[in-house]
C-alpha cells in the first residue's frame, strides 16, 4: 500500500490526503508509464538526455491550470533544445489535445496519468479525495536527478515560474 500523508495540501482551506512519497531535491526522478494518447505510452526514458521540467495540474480545464500551461508554454520557446516540458494531468489524452489546440500549446508535451495515477502515486501528488494529481513542479537533470521540487500546498495556487525557470536555466549553464 502506498505511503499516505494526511493535511499536507488544501483545496480552498479543505484538507487533502496526498499518496505517495514526498521526493526532495537530489533524489532519483521515478520512471513513470504516461499515455501520450490512447494507444501510445511515454516514460521517463523517452526523455533521456534532456532537462524535464515537469509541470503538474489536475485538470487543464481549469483557471489556473490553463494558465500554468499556458506560461511553461511560453518560456519554453527560450529554453532550448536541450529542455523537454511535460504537463502531467490525469485529464484524458483526448481532452489534453483538445485543449492544447484550442490554447495553441505546442512546446509541451502533455501526458495523461488517467489509466492507474502511477505517476501521481510515484511522485507523491496523487490526490487521495480526487484521484487528480496535485499542482507541483519538478526539475530532472539530464541524469534523473530532482534539481528542483514545488508541491503547492494549496491547489488553487499557481507555482513559483520565475524559481522553475531559473532552476533550469542554471542547469543549462
Amino acid at each position: 500500500m502506498a505511503q499516505e500523508r494526511a493535511n499536507v495540501a488544501t483545496f480552498k482551506g479543505n484538507p487533502l490526503t496526498l499518496v505517495g512519497p514526498e521526493l526532495k531535491v537530489g533524489d532519483t526522478a521515478p520512471d513513470f508509464r504516461l499515455n501520450k494518447n490512447l494507444l501510445e505510452e511515454a516514460t521517463l526514458q523517452d526523455f533521456a538526455g534532456k532537462i524535464k521540467l515537469i509541470s503538474v495540474v489536475p485538470s487543464l480545464d481549469t483557471g489556473v491550470c490553463d494558465a500554468q500551461t499556458r506560461r511553461f508554454n511560453e518560456e519554453a520557446a527560450g529554453l532550448g533544445d536541450d529542455v523537454v516540458v511535460l504537463t502531467v494531468s490525469a485529464d484524458l489524452p483526448f481532452a489534453q489535445a483538445r485543449w492544447c489546440g484550442a490554447a495553441g500549446v505546442d512546446r509541451v508535451v502533455t501526458l495523461s496519468d488517467y489509466k492507474d495515477n502511477s505517476f501521481g502515486k510515484a511522485y507523491g501528488v496523487l490526490i487521495k479525495e480526487f484521484a487528480l494529481d496535485m499542482r507541483a513542479v519538478f526539475v530532472v537533470d539530464k541524469e534523473n536527478k530532482i534539481q528542483y521540487v514545488q508541491v503547492l500546498g494549496e491547489m488553487t495556487e499557481h507555482p513559483d515560474y520565475d524559481k522553475a525557470v531559473a532552476a533550469v536555466k542554471a542547469l543549462l549553464s
